[in-house]
């Protein structure tokens, strides 16, 4: 039994042997993946947040997950090399800081769309064009302001703290409006440091007048 286990390991394999079959459908199927998930992030996540650095880990996350499971799903994979992959997934961790909720649904949309490219295989290809156009559309329609209207949010370290008195809110309003030049919406107040005299506050505006870029910014010389 060990005898034909390593007799199977150690045959010669044809590394020019191949299936044109199988490559018209992996570029097929990359191809459509590419097509949906790159746009996806350029047309519905880059313009509201700019952010080349998350658009750049989407694309090559997506063609990461599409490749290794379009292999992981046929018999020219080991075993071995499957073990291995997971393996080094094991160890290599991303020392980075946690990423906020809309990039990690964007994230998980991406992974299910390659997934679902990869491994469809017994899907005909207008089933798959319409799995992947309810993706586009659900997208497209929760990024609209047809369903909800979009409110961004920034956190600001305030350090005029008599005007967060509640009789002295439009007085509050009208000074943020006029040093960050953002059409808030509305304030809601957070932390306060009295030995610092500063305060921290969450103001909230349409997000179709600003790029939510930079989540916070500081207004005094010292941390709340």
């Amino acid at each position: 039994m060990t005898a034909l286990f390593l007799d199977k390991i150690l045959e010669p394999v044809n590394l020019w042997d191949f299936s044109t079959d199988s490559l018209v459908l992996l570029l097929m199927r990359l191809l459509v993946n590419l097509l949906v998930t790159t746009g996806i992030i350029r047309f519905f996540y880059y313009p509201r947040t700019q952010r080349r650095d998350y658009f750049f880990s989407f694309v090559l996350t997506s063609s990461t997950i599409f490749m290794l499971l379009f292999l992981l799903d046929t018999v020219k994979i080991q075993v071995g090399f499957a073990l291995g992959l997971f393996a080094i997934f094991g160890i290599l961790r991303y020392r980075t800081d946690a990423l906020p909720i809309r990039e990690m649904t964007y994230l998980f949309m991406i992974i299910g769309v390659s997934v679902i490219n990869a491994l469809a295989k017994h899907v005909s290809y207008p089933e798959l064009l319409v799995i992947n156009l309810v993706f586009v559309v659900v997208t497209w329609v929760m990024e609209s302001n047809r369903v909800l209207k979009h409110v961004a949010q920034k956190e600001i370290v305030y350090e005029n703290i008599e005007l967060i008195k509640p009789e002295r809110y439009h007085e509050l309003m009208d000074d943020l409006v006029e040093r960050t030049g953002i059409p808030i919406e509305r304030i809601e107040i957070g932390r306060i440091n009295f030995l610092k005299d500063t305060a921290m506050l969450h103001v909230f505006y349409s997000s179709k007048h600003l790029n939510p870029v930079n989540n916070s910014f500081n207004l005094s010389d010292d941390d709340v």
